[in-house]
């Protein structure tokens, strides 16, 4: 599955995953952003591995949020657009 989000004056960021039962598994953030420490990107695809299919896109954004430390930098991207482009792979949404 894949789901694109591009952030209101951010960057896209592209969620490829598939669900296995009810649950994300193979979970790839990528996209034209950036984050510091680069390793931030591993602890959210992490994060997001394992979790219910079925979250609320709130629900995966404190799931990010909650998986890097709070010096993270984020440029161009938030927990909200990861959640978003996590919830369009899901649910097989595309842009208006």
């Amino acid at each position: 599955m894949h789901g694109e989000y591009k952030m209101p004056g951010g960057k896209l960021a592209v969620i490829d995953l598939e669900i296995r039962g009810d649950r994300l598994v193979d979970v790839r953030l990528s996209g034209d952003f950036f984050l510091e420490p680069d390793n931030a990107l591993h602890m959210i695809d992490a994060a997001l591995e394992g979790q219910p299919a079925a979250l609320s896109p709130p629900a995966i954004a404190g799931v990010v949020a909650a998986a890097v430390p709070a010096t993270t930098m984020m440029y161009g991207i938030s927990p909200d657009a990861v959640a978003m482009a996590v919830h369009r792979a899901v649910h097989g949404e595309q842009d208006a």
